[in-house]
């Protein structure tokens, strides 16, 4: 069919509703409000009056013969425009807040910016060092006893074992094993 045949054939006879009578027995009125048929059947309406329609409305109950338990999974699933969600994750792994970086490179946010603030005697240290807190999200007058504290956490997080395996995870625990021996170093000196 043409482009213009079925505009044509769209625009050639438009239904009138004045044409269509109250579905309510009895009722001569125009039929000119629609209202759903029944809640699994949404698309299908019957036509009434504007007095009928009323009537219709106030009588409607969309959970009636619904338990408490389907009456709450369809509210979560309306919540979600009735499509599947799931949470946030980085390959099929949940995404803990500690893991996200978030980088300000044109200062956009100012101080706002959420994250570490930039310290300026994190510009004295040397860059393994730099690197190093980075890597244990510390700050540059970290101690000994909250370096450990924070190295336990990050290995039990990022332990291959936790993470079924996980060759990042493997990675990130490798990463965070040099940078303690780093900030160890020079913590026990």
């Amino acid at each position: 069919m043409t482009r213009a045949r079925r505009h044509a054939s769209a625009l050639a006879e438009p239904i009138d509703p004045r044409l269509r009578a109250c579905d309510q027995p009895g009722c001569v009125g125009e039929g000119l409000f629609r209202a759903p048929k029944a809640r699994d059947r949404l698309t299908d309406y019957f036509w009434f009056c504007l007095e009928h329609v009323r009537a219709y409305n106030a009588a409607w109950d969309y959970y009636r013969g619904m338990s408490s338990h389907e009456i709450e999974r369809q509210v979560r699933n309306d919540t979600v425009w009735q499509r599947p969600s799931w949470p946030f994750s980085a390959n099929g792994k949940r995404v803990r807040a500690d893991d996200v970086v978030f980088e300000d490179p044109f200062e956009v946010f100012g101080e706002n910016a959420p994250g570490p603030k930039p310290d300026s005697r994190l510009r004295e240290l040397p860059p393994e060092e730099r690197e190093a807190l980075a890597i244990l999200d510390l700050p540059p007058e970290v101690t000994l006893e909250e370096l450990k504290t924070r190295y336990k956490i990050l290995v039990k997080r990022h332990h291959p074992d936790a993470n079924g395996g996980d060759r990042q995870a493997e990675e990130r625990l490798k990463a965070i094993n040099r940078a303690y021996s780093t900030l160890r170093k020079r913590l026990a000196a």
